[in-house]
């Protein structure tokens, strides 16, 4: 699960480097998808280890990062549509919101996978 971990933190980057990028201002929230990624990323780096307790504490950091992720990407994304917006973002190749919900949804399969894995763990028993 470690390696599925630093392959979404380096989508997550590169999601949010296309939003800061794409955005046409540069506005640095954009960045907020490329930071979860860089910590999901690192959670992932440190969760290789030979050591189990290692592996699981930071494999529980990583899911915590991702829920946050979730929650706080669906939150923002529904505070975007619900608010009449003065910026005409047809020009942008993508969203602010767009980009919100690819946090939010990705997150959410990080999340799900990652409790599908806890529960087969904890029904396989240990070797």
């Amino acid at each position: 699960m470690a390696k599925v971990t630093i392959l979404f933190g380096l989508l997550l980057m590169v999601l949010g480097i296309a939003g800061y990028v794409g955005s046409g201002n540069q506005y640095p929230t954009a960045l907020i998808p490329a930071w979860f990624g860089l910590a999901l990323a690192i959670c992932g780096v440190l969760a290789i280890s030979p050591s189990e307790g290692r592996r699981k504490l930071f494999m529980h950091i990583g899911v915590t990062i991702g829920l946050l992720g979730f929650v706080g990407g669906l939150v923002e994304a529904i505070r975007g549509y619900l608010k009449p917006s003065a910026i005409d973002t047809s020009r942008f190749l993508i969203s602010a919101e767009t980009s919100k919900l690819l946090l939010a949804g990705m997150m959410l399969i990080y999340v799900l996978l990652c409790v599908r894995s806890f529960i087969k763990a904890r029904r396989t028993p240990a070797a």
